[in-house]
């Protein structure tokens, strides 16, 4: 019997990790990427391209090498413990090379439209229709079909009121590519989010002054945490995440005013640390205290030189950059297969179309985790490949519909109202939920019996993606190592004089998990003493 046949869109980091994932499950995979080369939109140009993700010159990954790998392919241990766009592309470009997967990629090649075959109904086949550059557009039928083109290509653009008659520049942050277009001058940022505050940094070195406009401010964290360490090794554990998360908030609120007091510098939103998604950025405490960044209320309206804000003060304005965020359009899908309303995006966790007949067709990295996509993408990647090969099955679409309907209660009542707030998840709780459809969620118990160590480190260390690769389909023989060094592998780039390797590796990790395991303890200690206060005082 030949092997299924599947149609991948998009040759980003999901698409990779989609063809990857097929390759190992003995599928075929054809992958269309619509641009000459891998990595989506961490393939840098100097110019914004229609429809496609954008990043600018100085971007910096906001996640660590350690948690954005993929769970079998750590990253070079000497690339730094946050890489630039440039070195993100390089591991890609090397996980491609390692697991051949370029030979599987279909190059300058457009998906036009996906529909159901006239078959479906009997095989759940889909049919693609696509174009190779200047050639006629083609159509072939695939057993299933994995879309993995982004969310980030559609700019979207709220109205305000006198924009037209605004004479300085206007553009979206999806434009933006590096600061010297901007020197001298007075700009206006439109938005408080990672990019919005990214690129505010980024111009505030040779601008005369940048005013960043929020509605609702902020919660600002940085990305380096305890002892020098990425904040997401030490924040994206099991322990931490089986607290209240209202508890969490308070520490993540108390940590942020740490750096920056958000009440004095008019950060400080109405709601909690955990209601949205997180600003992170580690420059703009510096900034801000100098005076090169100012924080203003909402834009009521522009004029031809500048803008009255919502607090009735008004500035002189030579540009603005709308950092807004974006729309999620997958206009290529038959829209009886799936649509998209107001960002609102009717998926069963995130992956599949609860009503169709067979679950042959997925969705892939469309989520806003706290943490890297690029993982998350993997584990949906191999339960789509393991419910294809039938390892496993979707509940009844009454099922899938009601889930639906309780996350999207969920995100409401927990997040902030907002376009960004509707594909929100737990990095931690939804790479465990995905792991456990597939068998590869790390057993604690059966763990703690095995290899004590290793549970402690699964529990109270890092949740590490190759913790996904101990068990369950195409397990990994390296997995281990990774987990046991991956605190000492964070920073490896950043030491000087070379160590023995016993010294590096071992001894160093030993000190820096035993660090780890005394602020559990003492998180642990304290939140008993806080219950019982509460419980006596209430």
């Amino acid at each position: 019997m030949p092997n299924k046949r599947v149609a991948i869109v998009g040759g980003g980091c999901s698409g990779l990790t989609a063809t990857k994932s097929c390759i190992e499950g003995g599928l075929e995979p054809i992958c269309f990427e619509r641009e000459s080369d891998i990595g989506g939109l961490w393939n840098y140009s100097d110019e914004p391209v229609h429809g496609k993700g954008s990043i600018y010159k100085n971007l910096v990954i906001n996640t660590s090498k350690e948690m954005m790998a993929f769970s079998d392919f750590p990253t070079p241990e000497e690339f730094p413990p946050f890489m630039p766009h440039s070195d993100v592309l390089k591991y890609f470009k090397l996980y491609a090379s390692h697991f051949e997967l370029l030979r599987h990629i279909k190059f300058q090649t457009s998906v036009l439209f996906i529909e159901q075959s006239s078959d479906y109904e009997e095989t759940g086949r889909w049919l693609v229709r696509y174009q190779t550059q200047d050639d006629e557009p083609q159509e072939e039928v695939f057993d299933a079909v994995m879309i993995c083109s982004g969310h980030h290509t559609v700019p979207h653009q709220p109205h305000f009121h006198g924009l037209e008659k605004f004479q300085g520049a206007a553009i979206h942050s999806h434009a933006y590519r590096e600061a010297s277009k901007f020197k001298g001058q007075r700009v206006v940022v439109v938005g408080i989010g990672n990019s919005a505050v990214d690129i505010a940094v980024d111009i505030s070195k040779v601008t005369e002054q940048v005013f960043t406009s929020t509605r609702r401010g902020a919660w600002v964290i940085g990305r380096t945490g305890f002892w020098g360490l990425p904040a997401d090794l030490l924040a994206n554990n099991r322990f931490l995440f089986s607290l209240p998360r209202g508890l969490l908030g308070w520490v993540v609120e108390k940590q942020a005013n740490l750096r920056i007091d958000h009440q004095r510098y008019g950060l400080k939103p109405k709601h909690g640390a955990l209601a949205a998604h997180p600003t992170i950025n580690d420059e703009i405490p510096y900034h801000m205290m100098t005076g090169k960044i100012r924080v203003k209320q909402n834009i009521n309206e522009f004029t031809e030189n500048g803008a009255y804000f919502t607090d009735g003060s008004y500035e002189r304005i030579d540009s603005v950059i709308f950092a807004t965020g974006y729309d999620y359009q997958l206009k290529f899908i038959d829209h009886k297969v799936l649509t998209i309303d107001e960002n609102q995006v009717n998926l069963y966790k995130y992956v599949f179309p609860p009503k169709l007949k067979h679950s042959t067709l997925g969705v892939i990295g469309l989520i806003q985790a706290v943490g890297a996509v690029m993982p998350i993408s993997e584990i949906q990647s191999r339960w789509f490949v393991q419910l294809l090969k039938g390892n496993c099955k979707l509940p009844s679409n009454k099922v899938m519909l009601n889930d639906i309907k309780r996350n999207t209660v969920e995100m409401n009542e927990g997040y902030v109202s907002t376009r960004r707030h509707t594909i929100q998840a737990f990095w931690v709780d939804y790479m465990d939920e995905i792991a456990s459809f597939i068998g590869c969620k790390p057993n604690f118990w059966k763990l703690a019996v095995r290899d004590p160590e290793l549970a402690l480190r699964c529990h109270f260390g890092p949740c590490v993606p190759a913790q996904y690769r101990l068990q369950g389909p195409n397990k990994w023989s390296g997995a281990r190592e990774i987990i046991r060094n991956a605190l000492s592998r964070a920073t490896n780039c950043s030491t000087i004089t070379k160590q023995p390797a016993e010294s590096r590796n071992e001894k160093y990790f030993k000190a820096e998990h035993s660090k780890l395991m005394t602020l559990s303890i003492v998180m642990f200690v304290f939140l008993a003493w806080l219950t019982k206060v509460l419980v006596t005082v209430l």
